[in-house]
């Protein structure tokens, strides 16, 4: 997959994610438990990937980390997009790129993993604002996606 050049990223397409992003922020705590367990419920192995559900004995909605790393994370995404057009680039706050892509090498994840990711992101979404989802909206949210999986695949290598 090529990397998507920034001005494909229309102004309509930002303001879908915008709009979209305004009414999902207040339920980001549930709708990103959402997503991950949607990760999970694909692809059952991605558990592997997370440490602190390694060794968990609890069931995996019960973890008591997952909850907020699967905010952090969904937070992050959704900011991602938000920011794509403005910075013209893909900005993460809290964590550098860098570190993003050390751990996601660290961890293993592969191609398939991004687009389990990118699947069960969308129908998170699709679910979180019934009224607003559109085909289009469903093509600004999977670039803005592919976007920042882009920028964290180039930084995919051990650290140093």
């Amino acid at each position: 997959m090529s990397t998507l050049e920034l001005k494909d990223f229309t102004e309509e397409q930002e303001a879908l994610v915008v709009k979209s992003w305004s009414a999902m922020k207040k339920n980001a705590s549930e709708l990103g438990l959402k997503f991950f367990l949607k990760i999970f419920e694909i692809a059952p192995s991605a558990q592997k990937l997370f440490p602190f559900l390694r060794d968990s004995s609890v069931p995996v909605e019960q973890n008591p980390k997952l909850k907020p790393h699967a905010m952090s994370v969904f937070i992050m995404t959704c900011e991602s997009a938000v920011q794509l057009r403005k910075a013209g680039k893909v900005t993460v706050r809290e964590s550098s790129l860098k570190k993003l892509g050390a751990t996601h090498f660290k961890y293993g994840v592969v191609d398939e993993h991004f687009e389990v990711t990118k699947f069960a992101l969308l129908e998170t979404i699709k679910e979180a604002v019934p009224e607003m989802w559109s085909p289009e909206m469903k093509d600004a949210w999977g670039q803005a996606y592919d976007q920042l999986v882009a920028a964290i695949k180039t930084e995919m290598k051990p650290t140093s």
